[in-house]
């Protein structure tokens, strides 16, 4: 492991070089969330930065600092997208060649806004079903071409990138109480937590992960970075199996407490940002406002800066996060109805068992054949949570005999 002196980590440097090529994000008040949380809770706009995330910060103070040498043979990148971004503007602002490589499931949008900032000075490379498996790729690449490989966390230099994030919080906030920031494999939160303790040794940082992708809390209870076997990838700015040598070191120094947030739950703040406050923002840079809930108690009187690290969210996952949220906040449920055989019995279903604000939003008949006598997959969505047990308690009393599915993942997935 690095030791952690000064060099470690160049925040003035990495600020002179990020001078007149980043934007100054801003750090926005936000009047709904200080009045839910008894606060005052402040954003930290990085949807707002050039390439619409904060990692254009780490990846140009790396390259830019690159020597002329390895320039000239050009750079190697691994990313889910906006890593990719960050180097691929980075490559058209230097003027160099860059080869990225992203997984196979990347969203749609972010490879072409990944192309698009690069223009001709990259060339985009997909592969594997995970960043861990492209980044294998990518340092095979590297390393048979001996091209410089830029990585998306591990590097001083890039965690002292993304730590200018944390210098201008310092500096439009210097009272912040509590700061929120997302965590994939490490980066954001390291830099951001050692300049902002450095500023304010008494600022508390939390950390917030996908419920599916515990990386660093792994790494946190084993005392070293793991590997984890299995990690969702919903949450793709932050779906990393492992976290880095070096941001494990610097975040273990920093970080207060590591949150873990359920995916379902970070849909809904997504929602919330949009319709309330007409933010953009991607999974990974909704994390933070939806890790409110879970520190609740620490906020009352506090001034708390929710970092939304990124706003390169696909228009065509919006179904699904909005089907997500609903499941989350037990608004919609899907059921395995076999109606009794005897005349009427879907529209005794539909006045009687149905509540006044209750909705079918999806009805099939599963068998091909029998279809009327059949089971069939029904999708409710309720106007409150609260009204689910009356639901139920309704189809037993009409005796109709269902399983629902929101209890049984192997079905839910192989169904709906």
């Amino acid at each position: 492991m690095e030791s952690l002196d000064k060099e470690v980590l160049d925040f003035e440097s990495a600020k002179k070089r990020l001078n007149g090529i980043v934007n100054r994000t801003p750090l926005v008040y936000n009047h709904g969330l200080s009045l839910k949380y008894n606060c005052e809770v402040y954003l930290k706009r990085e949807d707002q930065q050039i390439v619409r995330s904060y990692k254009i910060r780490g990846a140009y103070n790396m390259i830019s600092s690159l020597s002329a040498a390895q320039l000239e043979k050009g750079i190697v990148c691994a990313s889910a997208g906006n890593h990719a971004q960050g180097v691929a503007f980075s490559c058209r602002r230097l003027g160099i060649k860059g080869i990225i490589f992203m997984p196979e499931i990347t969203p749609k949008q972010k490879v072409k806004q990944t192309a698009m900032f690069g223009d001709s000075s990259i060339e985009i490379v997909l592969t594997g079903d995970t960043f861990d498996d492209c980044q294998q790729e990518a340092l095979a690449y590297a390393a048979a071409h001996e091209m410089a490989f830029i990585p998306p966390f591990d590097d001083r230099r890039i965690v002292a990138g993304q730590g200018t994030v944390g210098m201008e919080i310092a500096e439009d906030l210097p009272g912040a109480d509590l700061v929120i920031v997302p965590v994939g494999g490490g980066g954001l939160a390291s830099g951001v937590g050692h300049y902002l303790k450095s500023f304010n040794p008494s600022i508390s940082i939390l950390g917030v992960e996908p419920e599916g992708a515990p990386s660093m809390k792994a790494a946190f209870d084993a005392g070293e970075p793991v590997t984890l076997p299995e990690i969702s990838r919903f949450i793709d700015g932050a779906a990393v199996k492992r976290v880095g040598a070096l941001t494990y070191v610097l975040a273990k120094e920093v970080l207060d407490e590591v949150l873990l947030v359920p995916e379902g739950k970070v849909c809904s703040a997504i929602l919330k940002l949009y319709n309330e406050d007409a933010i953009v923002a991607e999974p990974a840079g909704a994390m933070s406002v939806a890790a409110l809930d879970l520190c609740k108690d620490l906020l009352p009187g506090k001034k708390v800066v929710c970092v939304i690290s990124g706003g390169n969210n696909d228009i065509d996952r919006m179904q699904e996060i909005k089907e997500r949220s609903l499941l989350y906040e037990g608004l919609k449920h899907y059921f395995i109805v076999r109606f009794p055989q005897r005349p009427g019995a879907l529209k005794l279903f539909v006045n009687h068992v149905l509540g006044p604000h209750d909705d079918i939003t999806r009805f099939e008949f599963i068998k091909k054949t029998e279809r009327e006598s059949g089971p069939a997959l029904v999708g409710i969505e309720l106007k409150s949570s609260d009204d689910y047990a009356s639901l139920v308690q309704r189809m037993q009393a009409h005796r109709f005999d269902y399983k629902e599915l929101n209890r049984d993942q192997t079905l839910f997935e192989y169904l709906v």
